[in-house]
């Protein structure tokens, strides 16, 4: 830990001065440094202090505290005019008790304008040795009692500010690098469509295929991480609707009665680009998936917003069903066409009375509003029997079909599943 002592504190006995302990988690980087500022310059008695940050040729007053400062954040001068410039050259020393006293402060028009009294600075250096910009702190009167202690206690909270601004700059860009990836996914359709079968338990045959999303370039990682990163750089709905177009192309190779679903976010529905994308499609043709796990910020206004596409033809479910707390708001309040069981709930279902009891009370909630059941995750027959005794109408899984190629789901269009057969209640 850090302890540093002024030397007023010294004379008037206060207690040891640690900067560390004033860095808080859950504050923004900007809210950090304005403590740091607001600490430093009460502390030392000035009427002014600011971080600067050096851009092309300019001095940009990124934070600024003091209730006098004749600058706000986000000023900017000529570098080359300012003090900042001058102490990082080595012309002006990081600590003047009367910058009027110095021969090259008085070459700025602002030590006589503002006035400058008493001047600190130091340099803000990141860990490759390039200055960010300046710490800084003024006053508008000399300050004779200002000493090489009260500088090292400037340079002290400079470093951890160089820490905080460091850490907020490797964040920003990893945040580019994530962003220009998904913008170079997206610009260059680097994935794929695969097609997972949903069979109909009466007559075992297609009813469609959930369209599902492979990503093709590195890193190499599941679609939820794809669609994470995509939702933490701003960019989620633009994935989704690019994904959407190249599954929904599938149709013109597909009989007109089988269906293929979609997975949407209720914030990418809510879009422009949601609405011209389904402008022109057959929606009879086209379920669309709302996940259990998204949010919904407002139920009336998505109802709203899929009222004409529900008009037209336009199949809404709910996923993921039985896999969170949402599940029951989403249904009630979507009136979907489909409900789909989540797979935490259908594996093992034919072991489990909990989760027999919870299917059917889906399955009985769904017939009594209209709404088909369908089974994700399906692995065994013991499982896809349960799953019919208590009333699921569809299913879709690992033992009826794997996510596939289209072609390879085209070939399965009205032939009956093996797997299906001999199992009707």
């Amino acid at each position: 830990m850090l302890e540093l002592m002024s030397s007023r504190d010294a004379d008037e006995g206060a207690g040891l001065f640690d900067p560390i302990r004033f860095v808080s988690e859950g504050m923004t980087t900007d809210a950090h440094i304005r403590k740091v500022l607001k600490i430093v310059r009460t502390h030392l008695d000035m009427d002014v202090g600011f971080v600067s940050e050096f851009i092309d040729g300019k001095r940009v007053f990124r934070q600024v505290d003091g209730e006098k400062s004749p600058v706000g954040e986000g000023d900017s001068d000529p570098l080359e005019e300012s003090y900042c410039q001058r102490v990082v050259d080595g012309r002006l020393p990081e600590l003047m008790q009367d910058a009027c006293t110095n021969t090259e402060a008085l070459t700025i028009a602002a030590t006589r304008e503002m006035p400058v009294g008493a001047h600190m600075s130091v340099p803000l250096r990141l860990p490759d040795g390039r200055v960010f910009g300046t710490f800084c702190c003024f006053s508008f009167l000399a300050n004779q009692s200002l000493n090489t202690r009260d500088l090292h206690i400037l340079r002290a909270f400079a470093a951890i500010v160089s820490d905080l601004i460091h850490e907020e700059l490797e964040l920003e860009r990893e945040l580019q690098i994530k962003r220009e990836r998904i913008e170079w996914t997206i610009a260059q359709a680097s994935f794929h469509v695969r097609y997972q079968p949903i069979y109909r338990l009466h007559d075992e045959t297609v009813a469609g295929f959930e369209c599902l999303a492979r990503f093709e370039g590195e890193p190499y990682r599941s679609p939820d991480q794809w669609f994470a990163e995509a939702e933490e750089v701003g960019l989620a709905a633009e994935l989704e609707i690019a994904l959407a177009r190249k599954s929904l192309e599938a149709l013109a190779q597909l009989p007109p009665d089988i269906i293929l679903a979609v997975n949407f976010s209720p914030a990418t529905i809510m879009t422009e680009a949601f609405g011209q994308l389904f402008a022109a499609l057959p929606l009879e043709r086209v379920v669309l998936e709302v996940t259990e796990h998204a949010a919904v910020a407002n139920y009336t206004e998505l109802s709203a917003r899929l009222h004409p596409f529900r008009l037209r033809g336009l199949r809404l479910a709910v996923d993921d069903a039985g896999a969170g707390h949402s599940s029951f708001r989403h249904v009630l309040d979507l009136r979907p066409d489909t409900i789909k069981l989540d797979m935490s709930l259908t594996r093992n279902i034919d072991r489990d009375r909990g989760r027999q009891a919870l299917a059917g009370a889906l399955a009985m909630f769904g017939r009594a509003m209209g709404s088909q059941i369908v089974a994700e995750g399906v692995e065994s027959e013991a499982e896809l029997d349960a799953l019919r005794r208590v009333g699921v109408t569809k299913v879709q899984g690992y033992l009826t079909g794997r996510p596939m190629p289209l072609a390879d789901a085209v070939s399965l269009i009205g032939v009956k599943h093996k797997a299906l057969r001999g199992l009707r209640a």
